[in-house]
């Protein structure tokens, strides 16, 4: 006899906070359990045959109700219960990831002579994410990223960029970025408010993030994939240098589209390779 229920999120995780409560016909509460770490409930409440509210609540989480029938056993199997994040938007488990730079990638889009692009990105990064557990928008990330670690394909504009015209690494070997917020922009993106400091410079940056899901890799963690893009303006971070060509055209632009494809893995370090 009792009750019996699995409360996990719309991708099968455990929602290990939430608190199930029944009520009968009258509106009375007869039950309230928590679930385990795993997301199980177990009460061993006797229970009357008869209609009973099912209702399951946690922190981030918009509540769910539905209806249980008790039969004669006593037994209330409620089965599993998927509670959507409050807002309807979703994000991986609560808890601290570390990005994984063998997966993921740092790079950035110039116009080059108006007519064309330049690819670029970074191959020496790190980075963490905290989800956070009860207030998705109290989540946060910071990364570091080598800036003489630069890659566009070409050794003489590799270096180009890694002199005091732009980067000066020899000076600002490091750049950072660090959020300051994060506000939900729909059921699976985001807008993560933060600081970048590059060429000594700080400037707010905001990154359009999707969430792209969670999923077990083949070394026994748990993975979890975003996309995000931003604009910069090299002005802005004292990168004034251009050479103007024909027709009052510049060799580089002046705006660069960031472009971000990350994978973190769950845990606060990576796994041993």
């Amino acid at each position: 006899m009792g009750l019996t229920a699995k409360i996990r999120t719309r991708d099968g995780w455990a929602v290990s906070h939430a608190v199930v409560t029944v009520t009968d016909t009258t509106g009375s509460q007869v039950v309230r359990a928590e679930a385990d770490a795993d997301g199980a409930v177990q009460d061993t409440t006797a229970l009357a045959p008869g209609a009973y509210t099912v209702i399951v609540t946690a922190v981030g989480y918009a509540p769910a109700a539905s209806s249980a029938i008790v039969t004669a056993s006593g037994r209330a199997e409620i089965g599993q219960v998927t509670l959507a994040r409050q807002g309807g938007t979703e994000l991986p488990p609560p808890g601290p990831w570390t990005i994984d730079p063998a997966h993921s990638s740092v790079g950035a889009v110039a116009q080059h002579l108006g007519i064309s692009s330049v690819h670029g990105r970074f191959t020496d990064f790190s980075g963490t994410i905290e989800i956070a557990p009860d207030h998705v928008a109290g989540s946060r990330v910071e990364a570091t990223i080598s800036a003489a670690s630069i890659d566009t394909g070409n050794g003489m504009r590799d270096g180009h960029l890694r002199s005091p015209d732009f980067l000066d690494v020899e000076q600002y070997p490091v750049i950072t970025y660090r959020s300051v917020g994060v506000s939900p922009a729909g059921s699976d993106r985001w807008t993560v408010h933060g600081e970048l400091t590059m060429h000594g410079v700080v400037r707010p940056v905001d990154l359009d993030l999707a969430y792209l899901g969670t999923g077990a890799d083949p070394w026994g963690g748990t993975r979890a994939a975003f996309r995000a893009t931003a604009e910069l303006h090299r002005e802005d971070f004292a990168m004034n240098y251009n050479q103007v060509v024909q027709a009052g055209i510049s060799a580089i632009g002046t705006t660069l589209k960031v472009e971000l494809d990350i994978q973190a893995v769950q845990g606060e370090s990576l796994p041993a390779a």
